[in-house]
């Protein structure tokens, strides 16, 4: 795809034209939506005829709007719009292209959902600019029609072929993630012009249908077929195997279906919900701890940039009248997620383990966009507290301690790394879905208070001893794989080999509480090796439980043989409180050990602002435990518990600066100040 690197962010030593920086253009005080950055990376072009493009009344105006790619900084302060790969100055060409659908795409969502909003002309216009320039880089003829080009030039020349390959190759021969997103737009597009343009909202219900046509034919032609993945099924109609590719595809035919949408697109939004749904995995102790995966061709990788699938659930949910769909995005909000923001936030990758701490807008948004969709599905009000925590991360509650987003510009910067390093570049994709959380902040004002609470005071949540750090016995030795990446997961560096009769050692550093023990191993179809797992402290011993490294199904469409995954052991799985050893023996063969999670029974995450903080609890607990937390402020505390539905069960008022709160097992509990 498209992106790259999230703190390198390219070349900056880039030949381009330097542009005038975007006017401040501050929006209305009670408004955090601030659409000037985005308005200066938008632009218009007059592409050259090219067989199979086209777009509405391209005769009567042959400029369609686009948009830059990235944005970077100049050394007094302003930006310059930048496109994405090589630039060459003698042809005034890219490597990938100036512009492209992905972006074009979602920013169309942006000033869609703006116009709808506030009924703003300028958002109006705009979202109609770009998707007539959007419609244009869609095939509307032969064997590739509904598929989409990703790349187009500054000229308009389309570059279906871009350096570095991307796959599909060309880009419109086969179903992509631009063509999922494409659908988004022309679906909420349809949804926004049908009465204020009935004739331009009939060519976006053609093209829309064009595109519902190639995903028919591509993909939800194997509607039904199941895919082995290291021994489970899963759906083998997704488009590009991505439940997160396939949830943007669901948000626009939502949207077009409830604005009276043919069967053939109610078809397809049933179908794709159901693929989604299917890759719901994981429990309170167990890994993905109740998250739907984003991708059906591993269970090892969770990832935040474009996990909008409860979102898509919820939607469809409610337009299909589908109340089953709701309850795999109801578990990823109350369970997952909660464990994700007390573990370290919306991590780009979990692979399983948190391989790629940098954090970006897309991810944070797509939380934010799904924990709302779920509270409008269910009327369950602590998800929408869980959305201003996730969302505090725009104003400061993140790795870096400085706000991700600014008000007065609109700008979003590109990603802030887990050690605190800030990406200032400004790219499309960061401001696009930076601004969608704000229309969904400024639409929900409760929400965006919680969010001004932008910086974290204590974190207390997964932590992970690697495999290098054991002491090593009996033959044990550590291994580097080069690379770490084996195709559908990531080794967090290096790994521990255990032949039969080998042990490793770890000390763990001392706790407060009891934690779950969750080994991250490599599981082999055939192989006999099992690690028992104890804990010594004192001369005591006591048994967490075993871990059969041969408990794996075939690798069928895998890439990759095994499967890394984080086990929870047979047994108790539980270290006790205070230092102990962590002590693994194998026996039976070898057996390779990554790392070793360990979650605390009850995790926690405070975050505060101006006289105002807000603490969240979650229990990995078999029974409900009662804890006490430490919540800046003075006065009352309001002390919510909710339930592993996220079913609020009981609400108090408590005075004191440490508040007692029941967690309840696999629920969350919320205290504000």
């Amino acid at each position: 795809m498209k992106r790259r690197s999230l703190l390198l962010g390219g070349s900056l030593a880039l030949t381009a034209p330097l542009l005038a920086p975007a006017s401040a253009g501050a929006a209305p005080a009670t408004s955090l939506t601030n659409l000037s950055h985005l308005d200066f990376l938008g632009d218009r072009v007059t592409p050259p005829g090219q067989a199979g493009h086209t777009t509405y009344r391209l005769a009567d105006d042959p400029s369609v709007g686009v948009l830059w790619t990235y944005a970077d900084p100049n050394p007094d302060g302003t930006y310059r719009r930048v496109g994405g790969g090589t630039y060459h100055p003698e042809t005034d060409t890219w490597g990938q292209g100036a512009f492209n659908a992905d972006d074009i795409a979602r920013a169309a969502v942006v000033y869609l959902r703006h116009w709808r909003a506030t009924g703003a002309v300028s958002s109006r216009d705009a979202s109609y600019a770009l998707l007539r320039g959007l419609t244009y880089l869609q095939t509307a003829t032969g064997e590739n029609a509904g598929n989409v080009v990703l790349w187009m030039q500054p000229d308009g020349t389309l570059n279906p072929s871009a350096e570095p390959v991307e796959l599909p190759d060309p880009s419109d021969s086969g179903p992509s993630y631009w063509l999922a997103r494409t659908i988004w737009a022309l679906g909420e597009g349809y949804a926004a012009w049908r009465t204020a343009d009935p004739g331009f909202a009939a060519f976006l219900r053609e093209r829309l249908d064009l595109a519902v046509g190639a995903v028919e034919r591509q993909v939800l032609v194997r509607y039904g077929r199941w895919q082995v993945v290291d021994g489970e099924r899963t759906p083998a109609w997704l488009i590009a195997d991505g439940a997160d590719a396939t949830a943007e595809a669901v948000l626009g035919l939502a949207a077009y279906v409830r604005a009276g949408g043919g069967a053939g697109a109610r078809r397809a939004l049933s179908r794709f919900a159901e693929g989604i749904a299917a890759l719901s995995d994981g429990g309170v102790r167990e890994w993905p701890f109740g998250a739907v995966r984003p991708w059906a061709l591993s269970r090892s990788v969770w990832h935040a940039w474009g996990s909008q699938m409860p979102a898509a659930l919820a939607v469809a949910a409610r337009v299909l009248g589908d109340r089953r769909l709701v309850t795999p995005a109801v578990t990823d909000s109350a369970v997952f997620t909660p464990w994700l923001l007390t573990s370290g936030g919306p991590d780009n990758g979990r692979q399983p383990t948190a391989t790629d701490r940098s954090q970006i807008a897309y991810g944070v948004d797509s939380r934010v966009q799904s924990l709302l969709a779920v509270a409008d599905a269910t009327g369950r009000a602590g998800f929408r507290q869980l959305a201003g925590m996730v969302a505090a991360w725009y104003f400061g509650a993140n790795a870096a301690g400085v706000p991700g987003y600014d008000p007065a510009t609109g700008r979003t910067v590109d990603g802030i790394a887990g050690d605190g390093t800030v990406n200032r570049n400004a790219g499309a994709e960061s401001t696009i879905h930076g601004l969608l959380s704000m229309l969904a902040l400024d639409a929900h004002p409760e929400v965006a208070a919680l969010a001004r609470q932008g910086r974290i005071v204590t974190r207390v949540g997964s932590t992970m001893v690697e495999a290098e750090q054991a002491t090593l016995t009996g033959g044990a030795s550590v291994v580097t794989p080069d690379p770490a990446w084996t195709g559908e997961s990531a080794f967090s560096g290096g790994y521990a080999l255990l032949p039969a009769g080998a042990s490793a050692r770890w000390r763990l550093p001392a706790a407060e509480q009891p934690r779950l023990v969750l080994p991250v191993v490599e599981l082999r179809p055939g192989s006999r090796a099992v690690t028992r797992w104890s804990t010594s402290t004192a001369g005591r011993e006591r048994t967490v439980g075993s871990v059969r490294h041969g408990r794996v199904g075939d690798q069928g469409a895998s890439p990759a043989p095994g499967a890394l995954l984080p086990v929870t052991p047979s047994g108790p799985a539980e270290a006790p409180a205070g230092g102990v050893d962590l002590v693994a023996v194998s026996t039976g063969g070898d057996a390779v050990v990554d790392a070793v999670l360990l979650e605390p029974l009850v995790s926690r995450y405070v975050i505060a602002g101006t006289g105002s903080a807000t603490a969240l609890l979650r229990s990995a607990a078999r029974t409900p435990t009662t804890v006490t937390v430490t919540v800046p402020g003075s006065g009352t505390a309001c002390v919510e518990t909710y339930d592993a539905r996220g079913v609020r069960r009981t609400r108090a008022q408590v005075r004191g600066g440490t508040v007692p709160a029941v967690v309840l097992p696999g629920g969350f509990t919320i205290v504000r100040r």
